[in-house]
C-alpha cells in the first residue's frame, strides 16, 4: 500500500509539474518559433511591395495601395501567419476606395527582426506604418484593422499613435498576464498562475518586457473610435471585448458574431462584415482631412 501511495504521489507530482511548469514553458518556446512563410503575390496589381523601417531599425515588408477616397487602412495579421492572410480584407477595402497598408510584423516572412507571436514589439511596428503613411501626399485619414494578435497590437498602439483614428479589432483578447487579469474572474491565482508563468518564460526567452495593458491604451486613446468583433462561440472573446467596451463608452461598438469561431465572422457573414466595417470607417474617418497630418 505504501508503495502504491508513493507511485500515486509521484504521478500526481509529475502531472502537476507538466501542466503548470512544462506546458507554459513549451508554449513560450512556441511564441518565438520562426515564421519563414513568404507573402507571395499581392492581392492585385494595385498593390506595390514597400519596405517600412521601425524606430529601432528593423525593416518590415508590406503591401501598399493608394486610396481613392483619401482614407487608408493599416492591416495587421494574426499570430499564425503574415500579411498574406489579410488578402481578402485588403481586396474588400481597396474595392471600396480605401487605401491599404498591409504589413508583416517583425520576424514574419520578409520582415526582419525577432518574432514574438504575442506581439510585444508591435507598437514599434505600427509606428513604422504610421510614419510611412504620414510621408505620403494622398493620405487624409488613417484607420486600422487587425485580426486576433493584429487586433491586440493595434489596441496596444492606440495611445501611442493617435493618428490612427479608427480601429477594428477582430478577435482580440490578451497578450500577457497583466492583460489577462483585466477580467475580475481571472484575479484568482488558480486561473492566472499558468498565464503569468508563461509570460515570465517569454520575457526570459526574448529579453523583452511585457507591454502596458490593452485596457490602459484603449482608455487613453481619446481621439480614436473602435469597432470590436467577438466570436459568438468563444466566451473569452465576448468577455474581453465587453471589458474593452466598458472603457471606451461612446467611442466604441461591439459586434458579437453569432455561431462563429475565432476570427470567423468574415468567412461566415461576408456581406454583413463588409457593411459593418465600411460603415464604421466611413463614419469615423470621413471629413477628418488635415487632421491625419497633425
Amino acid at each position: 500500500m505504501k508503495r502504491i501511495l508513493r507511485y500515486v504521489t509521484w504521478a500526481i507530482g509529475i502531472l502537476l509539474i507538466g501542466l503548470y511548469v512544462v506546458l507554459p514553458f513549451v508554449m513560450a518556446i512556441a511564441v518565438i518559433m520562426p515564421n519563414n512563410n513568404q507573402p507571395g503575390l499581392a492581392p492585385s496589381e494595385n498593390f506595390a511591395t514597400v519596405t517600412l523601417t521601425t524606430e529601432d531599425g528593423v525593416q518590415l515588408g508590406a503591401w501598399y495601395a493608394m486610396p481613392q477616397n483619401g482614407m487608408v487602412i493599416i492591416l495587421v495579421h494574426g499570430a499564425g501567419d503574415g500579411r498574406n492572410s489579410m488578402s481578402q480584407y485588403a481586396t474588400l477595402l481597396q474595392e471600396n476606395g480605401f487605401g491599404v497598408l498591409a504589413l508583416n510584423l517583425r520576424g514574419y516572412g520578409d520582415s526582419e527582426g525577432r518574432i514574438n507571436r504575442l506581439g510585444w514589439q508591435g507598437t514599434r511596428d505600427i509606428g513604422a506604418a504610421v510614419s510611412f503613411l504620414m510621408a505620403q501626399d494622398d493620405i487624409q485619414a488613417i484607420g486600422a484593422l487587425g485580426t486576433s494578435l493584429g487586433g491586440e497590437v493595434l489596441l496596444g498602439a492606440a495611445e501611442t499613435y493617435p493618428q490612427i483614428r479608427a480601429i477594428v479589432a477582430d478577435g482580440a483578447t490578451f497578450r500577457s498576464g497583466n492583460e489577462y487579469v483585466a477580467l475580475d474572474k481571472n484575479h484568482s491565482i488558480i486561473r492566472n498562475y499558468s498565464v503569468y508563468l508563461h509570460t515570465y518564460f517569454v520575457q526570459l526567452l526574448t529579453g523583452t518586457s511585457q507591454p502596458a495593458p490593452l485596457i490602459d491604451s484603449i482608455a487613453a486613446a481619446a481621439e480614436a473610435q473602435f469597432l470590436f468583433i467577438a466570436a459568438g462561440n468563444v466566451g473569452q472573446e465576448i468577455d474581453f471585448n465587453t471589458a474593452f467596451m466598458d472603457v471606451v463608452d461612446t467611442q466604441g461598438d461591439l459586434w458579437i458574431a453569432e455561431s462563429v469561431d475565432h476570427v470567423g465572422a468574415f468567412a461566415r457573414y461576408p456581406e454583413e462584415y463588409g457593411r459593418r466595417v465600411m460603415d464604421f470607417f466611413l463614419e469615423a474617418l470621413d471629413g477628418l482631412g488635415e487632421s491625419a497630418q497633425e
